[in-house]
């Protein structure tokens, strides 16, 4: 574990690094498209975030390879060679389309062909476990077309999601952190040496995440662009291919008479990680909801509008840090739910926490405008915005006393001075349109707002 916990550290301070140069060459390199239709934000941002995050993977899998445990994992498998292989190309095509913006479908063979070159170099599906069959071998234009299918639907998945800032990579950290308790669970628990891979996969793609989280959060300084969604999307689906489609069922001797009982054990997570449902369920459902609803009017599935969830979050009235709060929720409710499940398919209360937990959820869309205020003790630690208001907030200043003995200002005089200066009654327009309390109940009213 604590080489593991090495690796993710050295990943993410690589990235997190790596971000603040990246964004000034950005800036220079002109990587700042204009504003579109489709695009929340307000201001011109520099993308181009994918290379820091990219450099952040290498310098993770170099750290792991010098490690003594991990870097046994070198020796015996070909799959982290595989992976940067794939990743290099994958991201290569993805700093292309953030600086030219390239066609659609170039786009879609190159996901393809990056797909294809894991594929070659041994990272592929080799099998699947099916209930009542058992652990179903697949022959290799089977495995290369069903590898082939899982990472562009991820990559693509984890594309249309990023859409707010620290959407994505908040999303698929989540799906991470999850994934990667699973594939260790398997890994150590079970002393299955094909595990490995995908924990280390995992491990590093937390990494690259949490390092580029603080320059993404609202308001995002820098995007990941196609360069840094489409390369987690590929590190997520290489983690999910190398432990699904690798690992034998029969090996984790859960039910040591029957093959096929050892897969109905394992299918809650084997299946929706071959979906995949359950580590990246809400991009998934926002791809499928945008591919109908886009041929639906009679447009190309590669058509970009503004019908995904978290823009319809903002359209019910969500602000932006909460639809994304909400967005974490639902993964971290679903990607954790089918892990609990997968320790203990037989407990009542893991079914009912999810329950009560997607209840809160939907409380939660269903309040749109509702502002928590936090109790008078925990102010100092909140935002200003959930701090409760005071009365001599707005109440009206005092006015100071002149002490004894000092002179009148000249521009106060009373009578009929030429300084003396006539009051302002409350709502009659004063000076360039100002009033007695006009300023102060319009600051008031923008405060209220927020």
């Amino acid at each position: 574990m604590r080489e593991y916990l090495l690796t993710l550290c050295v990943t993410a301070a690589v990235t997190y690094l790596l971000t603040g140069p990246v964004r000034k060459f950005a800036i220079v390199a002109g990587a700042m498209p204009e504003i579109r239709a489709r695009d929340v934000h307000r201001e011109p941002t520099p993308r181009l975030g994918g290379i820091a995050m990219f450099f952040g993977l290498c310098a993770g899998l170099l750290t792991a390879d010098h490690l003594t445990n991990l870097g046994q994992l070198f020796e015996k498998s070909n799959e982290p060679r595989a992976l940067l292989s794939g990743a290099a190309l994958i991201w290569l095509i993805g700093v292309l389309d953030d600086k030219f913006e390239i066609d659609a479908l170039i786009k879609l063979g190159g996901q393809m062909i990056a797909a294809g070159v894991m594929v070659m170099q041994g990272l592929t599906i080799l099998w699947l476990p099916i209930p009542g069959v058992g652990s179903v071998a697949l022959t290799q234009w089977q495995g290369t077309l069903l590898t082939v299918a899982l990472v562009v639907i991820t990559i693509n998945a984890v594309n249309f999601v990023d859409g707010l800032d620290g959407l994505a990579a908040g999303m698929v950290c989540i799906a991470a952190a999850a994934f990667f308790l699973y594939a260790y669970r398997i890994w150590y628990s079970y002393g299955i040496e094909a595990a490995a891979p995908a924990t280390l996969f995992s491990a590093i793609l937390m990494g690259m995440c949490l390092g580029f989280l603080p320059h993404n959060m609202h308001p995002a300084r820098i995007f990941m662009g196609d360069s840094g969604s489409m390369l987690i999307g590929l590190v997520l689906a290489a983690g999910a291919i190398s432990v699904t489609g690798q690992v034998d069922p029969d090996a984790l001797n859960l039910y040591a008479g029957s093959e096929k009982e050892a897969v109905h054990q394992t299918v809650p997570v084997y299946i929706p990680l071959i979906l995949p449902l359950t580590i990246i369920a809400v991009p998934a459902a926002d791809l499928i909801l945008a591919i109908v609803r886009r041929t639906w009017r009679g447009q190309s599935p590669f058509a970009a509008d503004r019908g995904h969830l978290h823009h319809r979050l903002l359209e019910i009235g969500h602000s932006h840090s909460r639809a994304v709060l909400i967005m974490y929720f639902w993964s971290a409710l679903i990607a954790f739910g089918a892990l609990a499940y997968s320790v203990n398919s037989a407990s009542m209360w893991i079914v009912l926490s999810v329950v009560f937990l997607s209840a809160i959820g939907l409380v939660l869309l269903l309040l749109p405008r509702f502002t928590p205020r936090a109790p008078r003790w925990a102010e100092a630690f909140v935002p200003p915005r959930y701090r409760r208001r005071r009365a001599a907030a707005t109440a009206r200043p005092t006015r100071r006393r002149r002490p004894r003995g000092r002179p009148r200002p000249p521009g106060r005089t009373g009578g009929g001075h030429p300084g003396h200066r006539t009051p302002v009654a409350a709502g009659v327009s004063g000076v360039n349109g100002a009033t007695a309390v006009g300023p102060r109940a319009r600051l008031a009213d923008r405060s209220r707002s927020r």
